[in-house]
């Protein structure tokens, strides 16, 4: 199965912060399961360490991201095209992404963002 990282829960799982719950982690270390990070959490992270509004080794993070087994995802136009089809639920355009990448890929979204839950055609986990 597919699976998309949302932005803390790759913090939290790099990281290893109990706040990722066990059964996630599992999730993410299951080499059957195929898991995806977004280049746009990427870069929603380099936002917010630069403005200070997080606080973490950025250039950990993108090690351990290299060195991991996860494929990144691109922005490409067939998931912009879905962003604009989505309800208009909440406004962030990282979250609205993410959605739209798992729909089109027909993946879960490992999150516990609860304005990604309100969604009710994506599938998430958490």
């Amino acid at each position: 199965m597919g699976y998309l990282l949302d932005t803390h829960t790759m913090i939290w799982y790099f990281d290893r912060d109990v706040k990722l719950p066990a059964r996630i982690t599992e999730i993410i270390d299951n080499p059957e399961n195929s898991i995806f990070i977004c280049s746009a959490s990427l870069w929603e992270i380099a936002i917010k360490v630069s403005i200070n509004k997080l606080n973490l080794p950025f250039s950990e993070l993108l090690n351990k991201v290299r060195v991991s087994r996860f494929s990144l995802l691109q922005p490409e136009i067939q998931y912009l095209s879905k962003v604009i089809e989505l309800p208009q639920i909440h406004k962030d355009p990282f979250d609205r992404l993410l959605i739209a990448m798992a729909l089109v890929e027909k993946m879960a979204i490992l999150t516990a963002d609860e304005n990604i839950h309100r969604y009710d055609a994506v599938k998430w986990i958490w």
